[in-house]
């Protein structure tokens, strides 16, 4: 029996993550050569959360400028939300205002973590975490970590942070 069902928007520039972080967190598997994705892709998940078994719908939405115009229209009802980044392509941050546009004003409405990507690739890292961490807390996000998606690091953790914080709100 669930305790409860929450949709997961995953957005942010196309190249950050978003489909090897959803797909690692579905599976437990690194899938290197993932497409890109076209307008939006969906999974869902159930997992135990503090004593509590949670259904996640996972709306992982193509970041390429074309398939912006959809997402507002696929915000209704969402509980919860990962704006991610690339660590090794500073323009991935430079680009959350844009992102934060795009859902015109809803991070209030929900819990939005924000969530930099490939962490495994510090040896090129472009975006130190302390600057990560200060622009999450300066724009007013939920929750900021980095993940990788290959080597698994904070994949679980993320997913089961915003949960815990989804079910802090219902």
């Amino acid at each position: 029996m669930l305790d409860a069902i929450f949709k997961v928007i995953i957005f942010g520039d196309a190249g950050s993550g978003k489909t090897t972080l959803t797909k690692r967190f579905k599976t437990d598997l690194f899938i290197s050569d993932s497409q890109m994705t076209i307008g939006v892709d969906f999974e869902t998940k159930t997992i135990e959360v503090d004593g509590k078994t949670v259904k996640l719908m996972i709306w992982d939405f193509g970041g390429e400028e074309r398939f912006r115009f959809m997402m507002p229209e696929y915000l209704n009802g969402t509980m919860g939300g990962i704006l991610m980044y690339d660590i090794t392509h500073y323009p991935s941050l430079a680009h959350i205002d844009e992102w934060l546009s795009v859902i015109n004003g809803k991070k209030e409405q929900f819990p939005l973590v924000l969530l930099g990507g490939k962490a495994d690739l510090e040896i090129i890292r472009e975006i130190p975490f302390k600057e990560g961490k200060k622009l999450a807390k300066a724009k007013g996000f939920s929750g900021f970590t980095e993940c990788s998606s290959k080597t698994g690091k904070n994949v679980e953790e993320s997913f089961e942070e915003l949960t815990r914080m989804m079910l802090s709100r219902s």
